[in-house]
């Protein structure tokens, strides 16, 4: 009668030694880390009231700054349409390889694992190793900043559809095929229609996102509202490169509101 207790007191001691293990991996890893990078940790956590003390301080902004409100919301403006623009044609592109490459729609298992190999290849590497790839070929414009982020949202978009036809589509898809639908009656009439609140959805957070990646991807690309911060912060401006600063965070949370918003709508 009492092995149980025996066998649940080893288990719970060999759970809590492997914890131990790997939080003694973790710690050394760091240290070493820390050793090769010559990283002072104590220091490091000191220097950060400082760090925003000088922000605080110099990113303030001046009514002299007020001057640089309209280039600034011109350069956003930009940016803005860049990422929405890279939104809607990844998310056109995307339903269509979703829907190929879904084990619910998918035309062949070939198929699907190269639409799955596509996405994977496209969401993993990073955007800002995207931009530097695209601007060898297209040099800084708003069209490398674009492709950027095109890449990058196709490849989530793909799998984000692919899961939600999964997941949601599966037995309208039965209903219909049972009563005598073609392929594209079942892709237009029941899968389409079916999760159009969904890709809805993950639209608007990738608007959400792209719009805060854009700010980072047009300073590689020399166009944009990043282009104007980094003028700006470059020329020792800073009370204009904190007012740039303002206007990103005010876009984005009225974009996040807004998107939240449409959701409550939709779902």
């Amino acid at each position: 009668m009492k092995q149980p207790k025996v066998n649940a007191a080893k288990f719970l001691g060999k759970k809590r030694m492997m914890q131990t293990a790997a939080i003694a991996i973790i710690g050394g890893i760091y240290f070493i880390s820390c050793l090769v990078l010559q990283f002072n940790t104590v220091e490091g956590i000191m220097s950060v009231p400082k760090a925003f003390t000088w922000l605080a301080v110099n990113f303030q902004p001046t009514p002299e700054s007020m001057s640089y409100l309209p280039q600034i919301g011109i350069k956003l403006l930009e940016t803005i349409l860049m990422a929405i623009a890279s939104v809607v044609v990844a998310a056109v592109i995307a339903i269509v390889f979703a829907i190929l490459g879904s084990k619910v729609t998918g035309i062949s298992k070939s198929m699907q694992i190269f639409v799955r190999g596509l996405a994977s290849f496209f969401r993993n590497i990073p955007l800002v190793a995207w931009a530097m790839i695209l601007l060898f070929s297209f040099k800084q414009s708003n069209f490398t900043g674009f492709l950027a982020l095109l890449f990058m949202t196709i490849g989530f978009l793909i799998r984000a559809f692919m899961e939600i036809i999964e997941d949601e589509a599966g037995e309208s898809m039965l209903a219909l095929e049972a009563t005598g639908a073609s392929y594209f009656q079942v892709i237009f009439q029941g899968v389409i229609s079916q999760i159009i609140p969904s890709l809805i959805s993950w639209i608007l957070y990738m608007i959400e996102n792209n719009v805060r990646d854009a700010t980072l991807v047009v300073i590689l690309t020399g166009t944009g509202i990043g282009f104007v911060f980094d003028l700006y912060y470059k020329s020792f401006r800073f009370d204009a490169a904190g007012m740039t600063v303002l206007a990103i965070i005010i876009v984005v949370i009225v974009l996040e509101l807004l998107s939240n918003q449409i959701r409550k709508v939709i779902l």
